[in-house]
């Protein structure tokens, strides 16, 4: 077949260890022989991060905000060891949380929904979509080692003169310090996004925080989203038949348990972490969860939700087989490729990402799959494929199709 032209580029965003090899095979077996391929690259890999003193992270996402759409491998957060391994200048922050930063969007996370993957939690019939703030908390943090006794405060200086104090600790001894901070403008674009997106999805949305603690800091989530609601977007829910409401975090997470899913849970930047990971590993895997991040003024990047599989990567180095699940990979292409059909009338692309999805579950529904499935699978007589035979049956069900 003749390839697949495209009008515009995509911002392409390499990552780390198993997952960087996955993405070489995808785009070698799955892509590259039917898309004429345009990708404006950058390598987030940990190696080039440092070369760069991470400004190709700054530089590759002022890039998705000028093209409007770009797909991310999944990339190393480092700690403490990573340093030592990799040789860092520096402990460098999150990527992910770098590049949210910088478009200011709200991530829907929801999982992969594929026959004969049930969910672990049995009352949960419909997918969960997880929105996930995409700004502030621990992942714009300043931290700091207290080495010995005394006073810790938080202060602020107004450029009009004003001045705020207050004392945090007192310190008897060693021990650690953290600085958060949000913006009204972000909380406002997180609720404004998610109130849309429950509108187009037609879905209920249920915000959880903890305002009895932390009364300013939560409490200013609760206020923004309740005040855009009735200002905004109150009569549109009533109309649609849709709700919203805001509880606690922990009586969400109650709710959540005993729901039949099917609606949208918005999230805080770290709550929106952790319970993505929650949600897709009990609607199957870890590795079966869409992620896209959508700013406000309509830019998108799509990424897997998973991490870098390190474990398998290092087996992988060893010369040893791997049977890595590349679907939330897989998707996260499918997904670029579709909104960079959907805004450049480019049909033949959005027909494309819609069979390689369909090849995608179609081949897993047919019972070949990768070993974490193959675990939880109800399907009988499956067969267990290594990472990249998983992609390669993939394609011959492509071919079929196309």
């Amino acid at each position: 077949m003749k390839k697949i032209q495209m009008s515009t580029p995509l911002v392409e965003m390499d990552g780390d260890e198993m997952t960087r090899i996955l993405w070489k095979i995808i785009k070698e077996e799955l892509l590259l022989p039917y898309i004429d391929l345009k990708t404006e690259y950058y390598d987030l890999g940990l190696v080039h991060r440092n070369e760069t003193d991470d400004k190709v992270t700054v530089d590759a996402a002022n890039a998705a905000k000028k093209y409007g759409v770009a797909v991310k491998c999944a990339t190393i957060t480092p700690n403490k060891a990573r340093m030592e391994e990799y040789h860092l200048k520096k402990m460098y922050k999150s990527p992910n949380g770098t590049i949210r930063a910088i478009m200011d969007g709200t991530v829907f996370r929801a999982p992969i929904v594929v026959k004969g993957i049930e969910p672990c939690v049995k009352n949960w019939k419909m997918p969960i979509t997880l929105a996930r703030h995409a700004y502030g908390d621990v992942y714009k943090n300043t931290e700091m080692y207290i080495d010995g006794p005394g006073d810790a405060y938080l202060v602020f200086e107004g450029e009009n003169g004003e001045k705020k104090k207050e004392l945090i600790q007192h310190f008897d001894g060693s021990g650690v310090l953290q600085g958060m901070h949000n913006l009204d403008a972000s909380i406002t674009s997180f609720a404004r996004c998610c109130f849309n997106y429950a509108l187009d999805t037609r879905q209920n949305l249920w915000l959880g925080a903890k305002d009895t603690i932390s009364k300013t800091y939560d409490g200013r989530f609760k206020e923004i989203f309740a005040e855009i609601y009735e200002k905004e977007f109150k009569e549109k829910f009533e109309a649609a038949g849709l709700e919203y409401f805001y509880s606690l975090i922990d009586d969400i997470v109650a709710r959540v348990m005993k729901s039949q899913g099917g609606f949208i849970w918005a999230c805080k930047n770290y709550d929106g972490d952790v319970m993505s990971d929650m949600v897709s590993s009990a609607f199957g895997s870890l590795a079966m969860m869409t992620s896209v991040l959508v700013s406000p003024d309509g830019n998108y990047e799509y990424e897997a939700a998973h991490g870098t599989v390190q474990r398998h990567y290092y087996r992988h180095l060893e010369g040893k087989e791997t049977s890595t699940n590349s679907v939330a990979t897989i998707f996260a292409w499918t997904g670029a490729l579709r909104k960079r059909g959907e805004l450049d009338s480019n049909s033949q692309l959005m027909d494309f990402a819609d069979k390689l999805e369909k090849a995608t579950l179609g081949t897993i529904e047919s019972g070949k799959m990768t070993k974490d499935l193959a675990l939880i699978t109800s399907l009988k007589h499956v067969t267990v494929l290594n990472s990249r035979d998983f992609i390669l049956a993939i394609k011959d069900r492509l071919e079929k199709m196309l």
